[in-house]
């Protein structure tokens, strides 16, 4: 029988370019946002299939653990508390550290959102493949726009049925550049989400970053469980270089692969994408809460309590959460995470 894919769920981050609906004592994985529930129990729910997944391994700084444990399954799953944030190389690497060499992780964000959960389950069953034959594989997003803030991965040689290895990383492009890898094809937006084997992963950590390979190896071998949370020690852990897997692993690897898919993803990193993640009317708009729109095209009011009125305006985002109200263009929805207030609450 083949083994079961262990999701590795990673949970870090405040959301701050979705203040004031996220904040750092109500992180972005944690609330409802685009449906009725959390980012993060629909992850876990698009991994629940028992012939598919085995128990969920979260990944996760002690600011989290309430939310976590509050939302995880009593009877399932077990949580890595890391020490303090060191990239997803570093927590990857605990997650590897305490699985079998032989189980192949299934690598998830916490707070994306999968509209096709049909099309996810179908790609990782084919990375899962690949990952058995010892492929690095990384989920190759089908790009419907010349986005401008994601990497993307470009195609190389197929290497069976579905899957292509990946004949280089590229950085966030210019417009420009982004509408020529879609004219070109052969492009996919680099969404985050990895499969491996366990043991391959370290043996490719330890390849191309040693230091953080064995430093994540003595902070579990010395590290210690508490039911069901295990913490690294702490010392080892602090040692660690904070980098990225993208820039670890999977930009140096001669294993790097990709699965191609379409399954309505997105990484809710601001209110625009996520007015682009609801269901809108046919004037573009999206409403929740008491909420009047007159003559509007492409506005968003989200409102957890006073009533919103909106007048003749488009491409808007007004969030009203308590006391704090946001009131900005959809292109200046970037720019969210450098409010003041979204940094200090």
């Amino acid at each position: 029988m083949k083994t079961k894919m262990v999701p590795v769920v990673l949970c870090g981050g405040s959301g701050t370019r979705l203040w004031p609906r996220s904040r750092a004592s109500r992180p972005k994985p944690f609330i409802p946002l685009v449906d009725e529930e959390p980012l993060f129990i629909s992850t876990l729910k698009r991994c629940a299939d028992p012939e598919m997944f085995g128990a969920p391994v979260v990944v996760t700084g002690s600011a989290h653990l309430e939310h976590v444990e509050a939302q995880l399954d009593a009877a399932e799953g077990t949580v890595i508390v890391e020490p303090m944030a060191r990239n997803t190389a570093a927590a990857i690497a605990l997650a590897a550290c305490r699985l079998d060499a032989n189980d192949v992780m299934l690598v998830c964000p916490s707070d994306h959102h999968i509209a096709d959960c049909d099309a996810f389950n179908s790609a990782a069953a084919r990375a899962c493949e690949l990952a058995r034959e010892g492929w690095l594989v990384a989920f190759g997003i089908t790009p419907d726009a010349p986005e401008t803030g994601f990497g993307y991965l470009k195609q190389g040689d197929e290497i069976g049925d579905g899957a292509w290895a990946i004949e280089r990383f590229v950085e966030k492009p210019d417009r420009p550049r982004a509408e020529a890898f879609l004219a070109e094809g052969g492009y996919s937006w680099n969404g985050g989400l990895f499969a491996f084997r366990a043991g391959t992963f370290m043996d490719e950590l330890t390849a191309h970053r040693p230091q953080i390979a064995q430093k994540a190896r003595e902070a579990v071998s010395a590290g210690h469980a508490e039911g069901r949370r295990f913490y690294p020690e702490a010392k080892a852990f602090a040692e660690i270089e904070s980098e990225s897997v993208d820039y670890a692993v999977m930009e140096n690897t001669g294993k790097a692969a990709m699965v191609p898919v379409a399954m309505g993803w997105s990484d809710i990193g601001n209110w625009q994408a996520l007015r682009e993640a609801r269901a809108r009317d046919e004037d573009g708009n999206v409403a929740r809460g008491r909420v009047e729109l007159v003559d509007c095209r492409n506005v968003m009011v989200d409102s957890d309590g006073p009533r919103v009125s909106v007048i003749g305006l488009e491409d808007v985002i007004v969030v009203v959460d308590g006391d704090d109200i946001l009131v900005t263009s959809a292109e200046g929805s970037q720019k969210v995470g450098k409010l003041t207030g979204a940094c200090s609450q």
